[in-house]
């Protein structure tokens, strides 16, 4: 885990993620995205034999849209065999960029969802390849999820908290560390690159979250005693950004989180970035994407390509089964 602080620019420590509690207190409060991901890969055949790759993106009832490849041979009203035989895929129409629409089919006497549930694999990222046969799905769904997560909707998992042992959040709490539970289920955009000939220009898919009544509260109550905030991943960032509402004229001036859910397309990047201070897990990001750049507008452009630098002379790993920075304020 490599440490570094947005206020103290030459603060620079190698340490490891079970040591986080030396940088928490009791009365801090810790940040969690508890969304859950779905089993939404499944890999089939054509009729004709040729191996096919399909990601759920939206599901409603039977029919779903998604990506498939390889999609450029694909056609309009083709059914495909998944995992085995256990479902079959009509494809209803394709919309572009290997987007698809389909239909689902469970081939026996289970329901659609208790299917994908049995047969489905883990969303791993498409830069993770295996060798055909040693890939072991059950391994893959349940290393591919946070110890917390609780609420099924995501097709890909909020990264940061991988990190997090049931034992490493036990001792944190032993400590007096508290938690807050919030939920944004990432979508497709965290696989799209960003897009448009300015930073300005790029539009961030819209992802459900929610920031809860008891969320808000321990939030707020952590910002009144000046206890540390530690937001697990940028999903987590993304929540309290987009739950924030002006105070009162009747109270001091500023930002409070508040009880708020819905669709957020908060695109947080250098000259527009977070209004509350906090300490931020996170991994170390693909070139090019939105994460990668709300971690610039917290430390900017320079300091965190001086940061990469490091990161790759040290060995750290990037991406999503990576090591982990630690921001301070």
């Amino acid at each position: 885990m490599l440490v570094c602080s947005r206020s103290d620019p030459g603060r620079l420590e190698h340490r490891r993620v079970r040591d986080l509690g030396d940088y928490l207190k009791a009365g801090d409060l810790m940040v969690l995205n508890e969304t859950r991901v779905l089993p939404h890969r499944l890999l089939g055949r054509r009729r004709t034999g040729g191996r096919v790759e399909c990601l759920i993106l939206e599901r409603r009832g039977a029919e779903a849209e998604g990506f498939l490849k390889p999609s450029a041979r694909l056609g309009e009203g083709e059914t495909l065999l998944m995992e085995e035989g256990a479902l079959e895929l009509t494809i209803l129409a394709s919309l572009g960029g290997g987007r698809h629409r389909f239909r689902l089919a469970p081939r026996g006497e289970e329901s659609l969802a208790a299917c994908l549930d049995r047969v489905g694999r883990a969303p791993l990222p498409p830069y993770i390849k295996r060798p055909p046969g040693e890939e072991d799905p059950r391994f893959d769904r349940e290393r591919y999820q946070t110890v917390f997560a609780a609420r099924p909707g995501a097709v890909a998992a909020p990264t940061a908290g991988l990190h997090l042992t049931e034992e490493l959040l036990a001792r944190l709490q032993e400590k007096g560390v508290e938690q807050a539970r919030v939920t944004l289920h990432v979508g497709e955009g965290t696989f799209e690159p960003l897009r448009g000939e300015s930073i300005e220009e790029h539009r961030m898919h819209s992802e459900w979250f929610q920031c809860p009544p008891e969320a808000a509260q321990a939030i707020e109550a952590a910002r009144a005693r000046s206890s540390r905030l530690l937001c697990v991943g940028t999903t987590s960032v993304r929540v309290l950004e987009s739950s924030l509402e002006p105070r009162s004229a009747s109270e001091k001036p500023g930002w409070e989180v508040v009880p708020r859910s819905g669709e957020t397309d908060l695109f947080l990047y250098p000259g527009k970035g977070p209004r509350l201070d906090f300490a931020l897990l996170t991994n170390f990001h693909l070139p090019e994407s939105s994460l990668l750049l709300l971690l610039s507008s917290i430390l900017g452009r320079e300091r965190v390509l001086e940061l990469y630098r490091i990161a790759i002379d040290q060995g750290y790993r990037f991406f999503s089964f990576g090591d982990a920075m630690l921001v301070l304020e």
